[in-house]
């Protein structure tokens, strides 16, 4: 697993000398968008002020467990309301690095729900619907997002088009350097909506220069196997027009593995490397991600490149550092860098996150790179 402060150092040498580029490259994201809400569980309350959170899953699980056939009373302390979503916290962080946003999705209709008015002053937001809401219960080990999805029934294809102009998205889409279509699995018409841009919009892109386009599916266990076999299919039609990416976290990835027949013979990060090529190969697609909690890796062409991530033993937030992950990593891919350089950008990403609950901002990525004190837990 590559994670030496000699590679940190070469890989932020080069990020640095390509930052310059980002403030030139644009990127077409959406479709979803949620309010989220971050909260802890109290485990014990001392007084009105003062309280001790549920640390893990696991004791919600035994807390929950023990309340069967009884009934049980849950306390819910909030941290903070933000925007949320994939598509949302991804696009907002790529703005952070620079990059020319347009943001296609729920974020309130016919006005912006104000959680996202601050995302609207970074990039050009287009809104179709109402966003749907998010209760993140956090927890040291993970979360457990509880949403409400009624008003993501309202992204269709046609609604996009009826709410936005075809003229408007088929210009955003075909400029782009970076499109990302994230949160499928919550998304009920994602799949139609690829279709169409597929027959609709696609055949009329150039053929040079060749750009990016990012997919995640977004814990797709609530999926039938037939709805993921046809998401896949259609994520691979776009590699005759675009560098395919698709983007996984551990539980996602193994989901897509049973799909082919696939799972990891151990838990070792060895293991997952060689499931992961395993599965690429059955993708006609250019790259395949999976990113674990401690590490990450990305497969092309079948060779693996594994790095291991910046160590934060108590993070601040964790809902969010995937899609901040994403984010890092197609900006390497964007500025050119090599497999093991992107992964190293986008834990890096991650990592900024989850100890600031704020987006970085490219020298700050550098910073952390090239900081050994910090990538080892100090304060980003």
């Amino acid at each position: 697993m590559n994670n030496t402060p000699d590679f940190r150092a070469r890989c932020a040498q080069a990020l640095a000398s390509q930052a310059s580029r980002a403030a030139g490259l644009t990127a077409f994201v959406g479709l979803d968008g949620f309010v989220d809400e971050i909260l802890h569980v109290v485990d014990k309350r001392e007084n009105a002020e003062v309280y001790h959170r549920l640390p893990t899953i696991a004791q919600l699980a035994q807390r929950l467990a023990a309340a069967a056939g009884k009934s049980a009373n849950l306390e819910l302390v909030n941290q903070v309301t933000k925007l949320g979503g994939n598509g949302p916290i991804m696009a907002n962080a790529l703005a952070s690095f620079g990059l020319k946003v347009t943001y296609v999705g729920v974020l309130g209709y016919p006005n912006l729900h104000p959680v996202f008015q601050p995302f609207a002053k970074i990039a050009e937001v287009i809104s179709i619907a109402d966003p749907g809401t998010t209760d993140a219960l956090e927890f040291e080990d993970g979360k457990i997002m509880i949403g409400k999805h009624g008003t993501l029934k309202q992204v269709t294809w046609e609604n996009i088009i009826a709410r936005c102009g075809r003229e408007r998205i088929t210009a955003k889409f075909s400029g782009a350097d970076l499109v990302g279509f994230v949160n499928w699995t919550m998304l009920p018409y994602m799949s139609d909506i690829w279709d169409a841009i597929l027959k609709e919009v696609c055949p009329s892109l150039p053929a040079a220069p060749r750009r990016t386009i990012f997919f995640d599916l977004a814990d797709p266990e609530k999926r039938t196997h037939a709805d993921i076999v046809r998401a896949l299919d259609l994520i691979g039609k776009f590699e005759k027009y675009f560098n395919v990416i698709l983007g996984l976290n551990e539980k996602e990835a193994h989901q897509i593995g049973e799909v082919f027949g696939y799972k990891p013979k151990t838990a070792l990060p060895e293991s997952l490397a060689e499931f992961a090529r395993d599965v690429a190969a059955k993708l006609p697609i250019s790259t395949l991600v999976v990113h674990p909690t401690h590490y990450a890796l990305a497969v092309s062409k079948g060779q693996v490149s594994m790095v291991e991530g910046p160590f934060t033993p108590k993070p601040l937030i964790t809902t969010g550092a995937g899609d901040h992950f994403n984010s890092g990593f197609c900006l390497g891919k964007l500025l050119g860098l090599d497999d093991a350089a992107c992964v190293l950008t986008g834990v890096s990403t991650s990592g900024h996150y989850v100890r600031t609950a704020q987006s970085p901002a490219i020298p700050q990525l550098i910073e952390l790179m090239q900081d050994p004190a910090k990538w080892q837990g100090g304060k980003a």
